[in-house]
């Protein structure tokens, strides 16, 4: 193992060329395209033997990346924002195929306005494409989740595609520390590719994308991935206890401080829960019991888990880094509070947008969430469910 100074994005593709799969096909886009760079210096290097496809767009990168997985190679791709979504089609039909393709997703807003700095967005919006999501908070946790993807996706429980996502910019690239590991470990963790269904072989011809209309199984197909995700709830936790036994770095569905007494908890997912944690610190300091919950895992979405995790609390704020226009909140609030629903506990729950398109957030922005949370907490119910942090007024 070796500490290096380096970028998220630096730290991801070192994860990538240590697992050395055979073939990346990418289009380069903001704030991903590091990524894709490094990578394909590694292998004009001769540091790997990867297949590099250089495609004209992203939906041609999923599109060859489909064609690689299908045809039994070990295939990775990354993207962000735009390219993400003019990936859309071809997301579906990567995971109805079961194809295990990973995919480090750097997160950026969606157009329009034209903007390229970080919120959620783009990940969210295709959180309901099949693919398994895990959120990252700092370079660290991309690093590890971009190995631990391989090992998920790979499973003959689950044989899913896996999108890992970082914050753009915000941790994408900002040089920090990350402990990495040696070529030898990743690869003995990953360990050998093993093809299912490939097209390549004669002695077991497959039909890939067959017509499944008019009296055929897309229905049953339709729950055989349900079933597949449900598998990787227990995989996401296998993998990651065995990398935490390895390497000394555990990870689960979500990661907990200060949650046990906790009166107020509040939900976060990516960078933010970092400066979620810090501020929580410096209450519980002056006697205030609050906590932080931070979800790793949003796909499968560990209900039943956060539910009990968050059966103390009297009022659960949670933190959105996108908004969905027209629901009753951000995407992790839906979720959070549909978990909650079917529990015992029925806390009240409140949303907090903040940091679109970039703005920052601040220790007082935090603070003044959790204010109007005790104000909940003591009785007082909140004129709305839905609040926006960090907003210019007029």
């Amino acid at each position: 193992m070796a500490r290096k100074a380096i970028t998220g994005n630096g730290a991801i593709a070192l994860a990538l060329k240590q697992v050395e799969p055979d073939v990346m096909a990418a289009y380069p886009i903001t704030p991903q395209t590091e990524i894709a760079q490094n990578y394909a210096q590694y292998v004009a290097n001769g540091d790997v033997v990867t297949e590099y496809i250089a495609v004209e767009s992203e939906h041609s990168a999923m599109s060859a990346a489909i064609g690689s997985a299908a045809a039994g190679a070990r295939t990775i791709t990354a993207t962000s924002s735009q390219g993400f979504a003019l990936m859309w089609e071809m997301l579906f039909i990567a995971a109805s195929l079961r194809l295990p393709i990973t995919m480090p997703v750097i997160t950026r807003a969606l157009s329009g306005p034209i903007n390229i700095h970080c919120d959620h967005s783009d990940s969210m919006g295709g959180r309901d494409c099949g693919w398994i999501q895990l959120y990252g908070e700092d370079a660290q946790e991309g690093y590890d989740n971009a190995i631990q993807a391989f090992r998920i996706a790979e499973h003959m429980d689950v044989r899913l595609p896996v999108m890992t996502m970082i914050d753009g910019f915000i941790i994408s690239g900002a040089i920090g520390p990350v402990e990495t590991l040696d070529d030898e470990q990743v690869k003995e963790f990953v360990g050998d590719y093993v093809a299912v269904n490939s097209l390549l072989n004669v002695e077991k011809p497959v039909t890939v994308g067959a017509f499944d209309s008019l009296g055929g199984w897309y229905f049953e197909h339709k729950i055989a991935q349900n079933r597949a995700m449900e598998n990787a709830m227990d995989v996401i936790e296998e993998v990651g206890r065995e990398f935490g036994e390895l390497f000394g770095r555990e990870y689960a569905h979500f990661k907990t401080h200060e949650v046990e007494d906790a009166d107020i908890v509040l939900v976060a997912i990516g960078s933010a829960a970092g400066n979620v944690k810090t501020v929580v610190t410096k209450l519980r300091a002056e006697g205030r019991k609050v906590g932080v919950l931070k979800v790793r895992t949003f796909r499968p979405f560990p209900t039943e888990q956060i539910r009990e995790a968050l059966s103390g609390a009297k009022v659960i704020g949670v933190m959105d880094r996108s908004d969905s226009f027209g629901a009753q909140g951000g995407p992790l609030f839906t979720e959070v509070s549909a978990a909650m629903y079917g529990g015992e506990s029925h806390p009240q729950i409140y949303n907090f947008i903040y940091g679109l398109g970039g703005r920052d957030i601040f220790p007082d922005d935090i603070e003044g969430a959790v204010e109007m949370l005790e104000k909940a907490a003591a009785g007082d119910t909140l004129a709305q469910q839905r609040h926006y942090l960090n907003v210019r007024e007029g």
